[in-house]
């Protein structure tokens, strides 16, 4: 699954540690969604669409395989 969450922590002038902590979760955690090692949840998923006054499905792209 693509992610625009480099985009949108760039947009906000957020670093990756800046967003962990808003969200609970740990810098790490961001990094790998950024690259694509790690989907998160859909709690996370909602949280971060939220943070960012966004919808999940204009963070998230879903590409089948």
């Amino acid at each position: 699954m693509k992610n625009k969450i480099k985009v949108y922590r760039a947009m906000h002038d957020l670093t990756q540690d800046n967003l962990a902590h808003a969200l609970g979760v740990t810098r790490q955690t961001i990094l790998a969604i950024e690259k694509g090692r790690y989907d998160p949840s859909l709690e996370l998923a909602f949280k971060m669409a939220r943070y960012f006054n966004t919808t999940v499905e204009e963070l998230f792209v879903y590409e089948s395989e």
